[in-house]
Formats: structure tokens, sequence, C-alpha cells
């Protein structure tokens, strides 16, 4: 039998390398002579680069920058051919806040300076296209300190969040638009909420950053003022809210959007694959009905669905019902929670992986 092993990373406990090796273990000790074909899947965040490079194989370039509050952190960027691939959750991502208590910590004094100074770096490398990874960030400054990084400036300040962008009646991008010049830019993202309002980064993703209800307008706000300083309509479009509003910044300086886990699934040649096994396995932390928002589960299972080829998933905690799991294309669900209990799975979570996925192949496996 031949299985395809595309889960994406269990968020703080495996990546989604390690997630494929755990289920692969456990599979083979009920069904050693199935195939198994591994492919760890991303969907722009935190684990865009590592499945990447170990789909693409490529050069990984360290590049130390600036992340936030002048902490320098070790960032990679993956150069294939006159390609770059940057994740902005190594620059600016959730885990790099300061602990609550820490002068400055919060996420209204963090900025993305750290993803410009990759994007930089990628370009000094000779490449022609770079590949921008949004997700998981901890940053909701607009992609200010991405412009300020490649050179725009303004009468505000750029890269120190968005508290100290007023007064800001003014951004010239017309320095980086030059640095750029002759460079294809794209975001991988599948958020598609604009940069303010209602639905905007925010209101929507603001509060899982840290940013309290009664900051949650003001904070926006601050936004409205970047958006009215450097250009307002393109803050409404698709994607500008993306990653704290880095995707506004990436738009404003000519970016095209990609929805990630279609690019990720493009690249590794997910639908080819699916059409040669005979079942698709995926996963991830918590699979709940969000999934359906741009995540790896939901995009896999659609490659699947259109391969004509069953697909299963096996997450840390499965939060939804057979009719939500169904409607999401999945077949069947199992928690790895529910088989070993929270202390093992969060304590050992690869053995306790691989223990799900012997129990699953009892089922699955010819």
């Amino acid at each position: 039998m031949r299985v395809l092993v595309a889960p994406d990373k269990f968020a703080g406990t495996l990546t989604a390398v390690e997630a494929a090796e755990a289920i692969a273990t456990g599979w083979r000790r009920h069904a050693p002579d199935d195939e198994l074909d591994l492919a760890p899947m991303a969907d722009g965040g935190p684990g865009f680069v590592d499945v990447l490079h170990a789909a693409l194989g490529g050069e990984l370039h360290l590049v130390p920058v600036d992340a936030m509050h002048g902490e320098i952190v070790p960032c990679t960027v993956l150069r294939v051919g006159d390609v770059a691939y940057i994740e902005s959750a190594q620059a600016c991502g959730l885990h790099l806040l300061p602990q609550a208590g820490s002068e400055g910590a919060g996420v209204e004094f963090t900025a993305t300076d750290g993803v410009g100074e990759l994007v930089k770096a990628a370009i000094a490398l000779g490449a022609t296209t770079v590949i921008v990874g949004l997700g998981g960030s901890g940053t909701n400054d607009g992609g200010a300190g991405l412009m300020a990084a490649l050179g725009a400036t303004s009468d505000g300040i750029l890269d120190c969040g968005p508290v100290c962008f007023e007064p800001m009646t003014r951004v010239d991008l017309d320095p980086a638009r030059a640095r750029l010049a002759g460079v294809e830019l794209v975001m991988a993202s599948d958020v598609d909420n604009p940069l303010t309002g209602l639905f905007g980064a925010t209101k929507t993703y603001g509060p899982q950053k840290g940013i309290a209800e009664d900051r949650i307008a003001a904070v926006d706000a601050m936004l409205e003022m970047l958006a009215a300083a450097t250009d307002r309509r393109t803050s409404l479009e698709k994607g500008a809210g993306a990653a704290g509003g880095l995707g506004y910044a990436l738009l404003c300086l000519g970016a095209r959007r990609e929805p990630g886990i279609e690019l990720v699934a493009r690249t590794v040649r997910l639908a080819e694959r699916a059409r040669a096994a005979d079942l698709v396995i995926t996963g991830e932390g918590a699979f709940d009905f969000s999934s359906r928002s741009g995540k790896v589960p939901y995009g896999v299972a659609s490659v699947a669905e259109q391969a004509l080829r069953p697909c299963v998933a096996l997450a840390g905690q499965v939060l939804v019902g057979s009719r939500e799991m169904r409607a999401l294309g999945i077949e069947s669900a199992y928690s790895l929670v529910d088989l070993v209990g929270e202390k093992r799975a969060f304590g050992d979570p690869a053995g306790s992986l691989a223990t799900l996925a012997e129990r699953v192949a009892r089922t699955w496996s010819r």
C-alpha cells in the first residue's frame, strides 16, 4: 500500500518534518511493507522554510537580524536558483515577544524591520524572486518596520511599533521601491483580511497576540494613520491584514499574493504524489473548524479529494464532529490526547504521535 504523509507542524511540540517522520515510524511498526512518501507541509507560517528546504534542497544562508526589541536572532534564507524563500515568523514571530512585565513588552511596541532585513539579504544573495511566508507573527505594525528597513522614510517613526506612528502624515515608499527594482516579490498567505476595520488585522488577530480588548480600537486607529499616510486603497485589499499587516507593506511594494498552502503544495508536487498514493495522511496540533481557513489539513484534503483518494488526519486534539470533519474533506480524524493523555502527548510528542499512527495503521493499512 502507498501512503502519502503530509502533516503540518504540531505547534509548540513538533515541526512538520518531525511530525511526518514520527507518523512514518509508527505506521511502519504495523505495516513495514507499506510504501511511505513523506511530504511535510506548511502554509506560510512557522516551518515554511524547513518544509521547502526538505522538498527542494537549495542553500540555507544564516542571516542574523534585529528581530524585536533590539534582540539579534539567527534567521535563514533559503535560496534555490534565483528564488529566495523567507519565513517572516523567524524574525517577528510570537515566540520572540518579551515576557509580560518587561519594559516595552507587547505587540504595540514590536516592528517588522527584521523581515525587511531578510528581504535585503535575499536580494544581496542574487535572488530575483523573493517569496515571503506570512503567519505566526508577534507584530501588528502594518509592515511599517519592513518599509523602513527597505529605505522608506516618514515624518513619523516606522520601526518601533504602532505606538510610535503619531504624528504621521507622510510615508515615502520610493526608496524602498527602488531597492526592489527588478525583483519579483511574492507573499505566501491564506489570510484574506484587510488591514483595518471590523475584519482587519487588529480586531481579528490582535487578541491572540495579547492586545487587550480596550486597546483594539486605539491600535486599529494607529494602522488607519499608517494607511492614510501611505495608500488607503491598498489597505482594503485581501491579505493586507496578514501577519499583523505585514501583507499591507508587501502589497504597497508591489508584491502579488498567493495562498501559502497552494504555493507549498505546488512546489512539493503534492497533487502528483497524491495520485500515486492509496491513502493520504495529514495532521496538525489542533484540528478544528478553523482549519478550513487556509490551513494545511484542509488544503491537503482538497488535493486528496481531487485525486480521488481518502484522507485521514492525526492531530494533537480533534475539536470537530463527524459532520464538520467531512465538510473539511477528512474521512476520519484521530486525537493524540484522547489516546495517550495530555501529559504524555506534550511530554513525548514524537513517541506519542508514532503510537497513534501505529493504531491508525491497523484500521487503514491493507
